[in-house]
C-alpha cells in the first residue's frame, strides 16, 4: 500500500496539474500543434517524392531514395534532430535568428519522409497492373495515370499506417526540447518537465501525456472511420414496393 500510495502522490497530485494546465493550454499545445502539422505536411510531401522515385526504372533516382530511406530510418531520431539542428544552427542563426523551431520541423519533416515513403510505395505498388494499363488505354500519359489513378488509390489504402506515423511525429515533437527552447517555444514535454523540475512531482508529465493522449486517440479513430467508409461506401436504403404504394395510387401520376 506504501507503493500505491508514493505512486498516487508522485503522479497524480492535482495541485501541480492544476498549475502546469493554463501553460499548457495556452503555450504547450499550440506549440507541439506547430511543429506536428508543419513536419506532417512537409514529410508527407517528401514521402510521396521518395515514393515515386523508389519506384522508379531509372537506377539513378531509385538508388538514393533507397539510401535516403535507410539512412534515415535507421539513425535514432535524437541524433537526426541534433545533427540538423546543431550541425545547421550556424544557417539559421543567419536566416531567422535564434528560433530553433525551422530547423526542429525540418529534422521532423526528413525523419518522417522516410517512413511515410516507404508506406506511400507500398500501397502505390499494391495497385493493380491493369488499373495502369488501363489508364494509359484511355490515352493517359505514364505520369497522368499515376497522379490521377494509381497514387490516390495507393494513398487510400495505406492511410491507417499513414497516421500511426502521424502519431508517431505527434510525440516525436517532444525531441526538439534538444535544441534549446525560451519560455514561449515550450512544447507539452518541455513545459512538463520543467513543472517537474519545479515542485519536485512529476504530475506535470502525467498531465502532458495525457494531452498526448487527446491530440491522438481522436484521430485515429476518424481516420478508421474515413478508411471504413471509403472501402464500404456510404449505405444507401432502397425503397420497397409498399413505400411506393402511396405515391402511385395518387392522382398525379
Amino acid at each position: 500500500m506504501e507503493s500505491v500510495s508514493t505512486l498516487w502522490e508522485t503522479f497524480f497530485d492535482w495541485p501541480s496539474m492544476r498549475a502546469a494546465l493554463p501553460e499548457m493550454l495556452t503555450v504547450g499545445l499550440r506549440n507541439t500543434l506547430v511543429l506536428a502539422v508543419s513536419a506532417a505536411l512537409l514529410g508527407s510531401l517528401l514521402g510521396l517524392l521518395l515514393a515515386v522515385a523508389g519506384i522508379s526504372r531509372t537506377r539513378w533516382l531509385r538508388w538514393p531514395a533507397r539510401v535516403y530511406t535507410d539512412v534515415f530510418r535507421g539513425l535514432p531520431a535524437a541524433a537526426t534532430i541534433l545533427l540538423i539542428g546543431v550541425g545547421l544552427a550556424p544557417l539559421g542563426m543567419r536566416v531567422w535568428g535564434p528560433n530553433p523551431y525551422p530547423l526542429g520541423i525540418l529534422a521532423l519533416s526528413l525523419i518522417a519522409a522516410a517512413y511515410i515513403g516507404e508506406i506511400f510505395r507500398s500501397g502505390i505498388q499494391s495497385v493493380e497492373a491493369a488499373q495502369l494499363e488501363g489508364a494509359r488505354a484511355l490515352g493517359f500519359s505514364w505520369s497522368a495515370s499515376m497522379r490521377l489513378v494509381i497514387i490516390p488509390q495507393g494513398i487510400r489504402r495505406v492511410l491507417p499506417a499513414w497516421v500511426n506515423q502521424l502519431i508517431a511525429l505527434i510525440k516525436d515533437s517532444s525531441l526538439v526540447y534538444f535544441l534549446g527552447l525560451v519560455a514561449s517555444q515550450r512544447e507539452l514535454f518541455r513545459i512538463g518537465q520543467d513543472h517537474a523540475a519545479t515542485t519536485g512531482n512529476e504530475s506535470a508529465l502525467l498531465l502532458a501525456g495525457l494531452f498526448y493522449l487527446a491530440l491522438t486517440v481522436p484521430l485515429t479513430h476518424v481516420v478508421n472511420w474515413i478508411d471504413q467508409r471509403l472501402r464500404h461506401g456510404r449505405r444507401v436504403s432502397i425503397p420497397t414496393a409498399d413505400d411506393d404504394e402511396p405515391a402511385l395510387a395518387g392522382s398525379g401520376r
